[in-house]
């Protein structure tokens, strides 16, 4: 095991990547996760079987300053990307954020695409998501292509590294993520228990 961890890091430096291999959740290559939870904004159901792949997943949070600094942007992208067939999902799992908190948080941002009220947090842990923003692209095949961060600074003026439109767009163009795993950062999903 500990020379499994060790592999992985050295992987993930080579590859220009962070990855915190005890986080446990999903790994590249794994299935989108079946589940399905209430969307605030217009109270129905929302099963990831019914999504139409390619499938982006992103948590987020109402509260997070770092989340709030990616609110823009993540509805700039939900906008874009939706015209080329990809599903956006945005899920929170913060304990103490209401679904009627998210709802308004998600109308006042400007969120065209499902925001799901993850109660319990059991997505978040079946993920493996840490912080919001994080996200999770999946494939045709509904196959993870891409875990991490939405881009390099929260500051949208000194962005340098656009992971996830990058990743997205190698999804859309059927060829390889340029970097698979990136290192998320932001606040901490404040989960039950």
């Amino acid at each position: 095991m500990r020379l499994a961890v060790l592999y992985m890091g050295l992987l993930a430096a080579v590859a220009g990547a962070s990855v915190d291999a005890s986080a446990g959740g999903l790994a590249i290559g794994d299935s989108l996760p079946s589940f399905s939870l209430v969307d605030v904004r217009t109270n129905r159901d929302v099963a990831s079987a019914d999504l139409k792949p390619p499938v982006v997943v992103i948590f987020i949070a109402t509260q997070c300053p770092v989340s709030n600094a990616y609110n823009e942007r993540m509805a700039a992208l939900g906008r874009e990307y939706s015209k080329a067939g990809v599903s956006f999902v945005a899920i929170n799992a913060n304990k103490q954020e209401s679904a009627a908190e998210v709802a308004e948080h998600a109308r006042t941002h400007g969120f065209d695409f499902p925001v799901l009220k993850d109660p319990g947090n059991v997505e978040a842990d079946q993920f493996g998501a840490q912080v919001t923003p994080e996200a999770f692209v999946f494939d045709g095949s509904r196959h993870l292509v891409y875990h991490g961060r939405v881009d390099d600074s929260r500051d949208p003026g000194q962005v340098h590294s656009p992971d996830l439109q990058r990743a997205i767009d190698a999804v859309i163009e059927h060829q390889p993520v340029p970097a698979a795993v990136t290192k998320a950062f932001g606040c901490s999903i404040k989960r039950v228990g």
